[in-house]
């Protein structure tokens, strides 16, 4: 029984770190875009595979829906690591203080 119940509680605890960071945008009557504007740029209906923010998205008549790409490292080494957001690869990169050429460790993210 005390095996189910470490794991239900491992599982739970994953499913909570692995949620992605998400956010709705209603559009309203008065919106004059045939599509979506994110931070400045439009996009048209339809869904969005990445925007330039490391966003993937959903545009309709009803409003944009978009969820991040990339997931926020929370367990690391913080004395000798520091975190880098890479645009490129839409992800943090935990690398060494004194060494950024070097990754460090990171046991978990939440995003």
């Amino acid at each position: 029984m005390k095996i189910f119940l470490a794991f239900f509680v491992a599982m739970g605890s994953i499913v909570t770190l692995v949620d992605a960071d998400c956010f709705h945008v209603a559009r309203t009557p008065e919106w004059p875009y045939r599509g979506c504007m994110v931070n400045g740029k439009l996009y048209p209906f339809g869904r969005i595979e990445r925007t330039e923010d490391c966003y993937r998205c959903t545009c309709s008549e009803d409003g944009l829906r978009c969820c991040s790409l990339f997931h926020t490292p929370v367990a690391y080494d913080k004395k000798n690591c520091k975190v880098v957001f890479n645009k490129e690869s839409c992800d943090y990169d935990v690398v060494q203080k004194d060494d950024p050429s070097k990754a460090c460790f990171i046991y978990a993210r939440v995003g």
